[in-house]
């Protein structure tokens, strides 16, 4: 029987849960608050550049999202890369990112060398997490590599993205991100990465098409105000527009909305969305004249840089111009967070300029700073009994964002793929 749907936030998650339903022939509304479909994959006018705000990148592992260009016709839009890893320590560039590279890198002894890749290669090996879900991940990750390894090179990545969280992450989490590059190479040498033609724009469009050609709606610069729930059930949600009837609602916004958008839920349900915490970023985005370096992720550990790496994206996708990303995590609540933009992108010239003496400052062509308050999801230890049901005991309504396919880290096929799922549990 067809339902009349509402679907709240058309990131990759909510338009893969709307692309489902219409699919299965329902009739999806879409309500999302920008004015562009996408979230965090959404692409923006870089001066004459259509890319991505915040930088992605495809896996050989990404099933969800390789199936979903299937379906929309868009296999042949896909490339695989050779990509290379760099880590900028004590003032030197270096290679990083396989074995011989491991061994041959300045700073670290040979034990060190030994028990960190030890680590990384059960890291891939491993399928069952469960038993890490409660284990906290710097001790995890001490507990193997030693503190020498430690030290060097996994202290910035926790200091420079959870700041006063660094200490009560769940090793399930970070798990999953070392499994996921791991499995990125096609063998011990070398990685391959992918991307689209046309960027993350190819596959939202290709995805937003589908929906309305199969039924479904898509109201872009429409936030809903309000879900509407009466005597246990949703009746249908507000906008600026008023009041319309649904039969189900779908929502894939961050959770930190929960409670401002469902205010009738029963409060210890709203006390469990108020209690999950979430790191926000400022990406900062320079196009340069010259190349940074040849690598496309640049791991760094320097006490002159608030950043533990930073992406070099035309050493993935080939451009005009060169186009690196420099993302400054942090704990929204953070005083640093409220710094303005120009601060960041002072510090990032700053820094571009020191791994590469070369660049001067007519080299950068443009630099803006993006900001998400929503980014991603504190993973503590436990995380997994702390959330919510998806489908919450209010009659027609689901609720889940990137938190929801814990412990993978959010990536745009996880996002499809749960949202997928949901839409078919959603209309079971």
């Amino acid at each position: 029987m067809s339902k009349r749907i509402a679907v709240l936030g058309a990131g990759p998650m909510g338009l893969a849960v709307a692309y489902q339903l219409a699919q299965d022939g329902h009739r999806p509304v879409l309500f999302e608050a920008d004015d562009r479909v996408g979230g965090m994959t959404a692409c923006f006018d870089f001066n004459g550049l259509m890319i991505e705000r915040f930088y992605h990148f495809h896996c050989i592992s990404d099933h969800a999202f390789l199936q979903m260009l299937d379906e929309l016709g868009l296999q042949q839009k896909m490339r695989w890369v050779e990509t290379k890893m760099g880590y900028w320590y004590e003032g030197q560039l270096q290679p990083w990112g396989n074995p011989v590279a491991l061994l041959t890198f300045r700073g670290l002894s040979m034990i060190a060398k030994l028990r960190y890749a030890l680590h990384a290669f059960l890291c891939t090996k491993r399928t069952d997490w469960q038993p890490l879900d409660r284990l906290e991940a710097t001790a995890w990750i001490r507990r193997w590599v030693g503190d020498e390894a430690y030290e060097i090179l996994w202290r910035k990545l926790f200091d420079y993205k959870f700041y006063d969280y660094a200490g009560n992450l769940s090793a399930a989490w970070i798990w999953s991100r070392v499994r996921r590059i791991g499995r990125s190479r096609y063998n011990l040498f070398r990685e391959k990465l992918g991307y689209l033609e046309g960027g993350s724009t190819t596959l939202l469009d290709g995805m937003k098409q589908a929906i309305e050609k199969t039924g479904g709606e898509i109201r872009l610069s429409m936030p809903v105000k309000k879900v509407a729930i009466e005597q246990g059930k949703v009746s249908g949600i507000e906008t600026a527009a008023g009041f319309e009837a649904f039969d189900t609602v779908i929502s894939t916004v961050p959770l930190p909305f929960v409670e401002r958008l469902m205010p009738d839920l029963p409060p210890a349900l709203l006390e469990q969305f108020r209690s999950m915490r979430n790191i926000a970023v400022v990406c900062v985005i320079a196009k340069l004249r010259a190349p940074l370096t040849s690598n496309f992720w640049l791991n760094t550990n320097d006490p002159e840089m608030d950043i533990p790496g930073l992406v070099e994206y035309s050493n993935l996708r080939p451009l005009d111009q060169h186009v690196v990303y420099v993302p400054f995590y942090m704990p929204g609540e953070h005083p640093k967070f409220q710094d303005a933009d120009q601060v960041f992108i002072e510090k990032v010239r700053r820094y571009l300029m020191k791994i590469n003496p070369a660049l001067t400052n007519d080299d950068f062509v443009n630099i803006r700073a993006s900001r998400y308050r929503y980014a991603q999801p504190i993973c503590e230890p436990g995380f997994l009994d702390r959330l919510p049901p998806a489908k919450l005991p209010i009659d027609g309504l689901w609720v889940a964002d990137t938190s929801y396919y814990y412990p993978e880290d959010r990536g745009i096929s996880e996002s499809i793929g749960f949202g997928r799922a949901m839409a078919k549990d959603a209309t079971a």
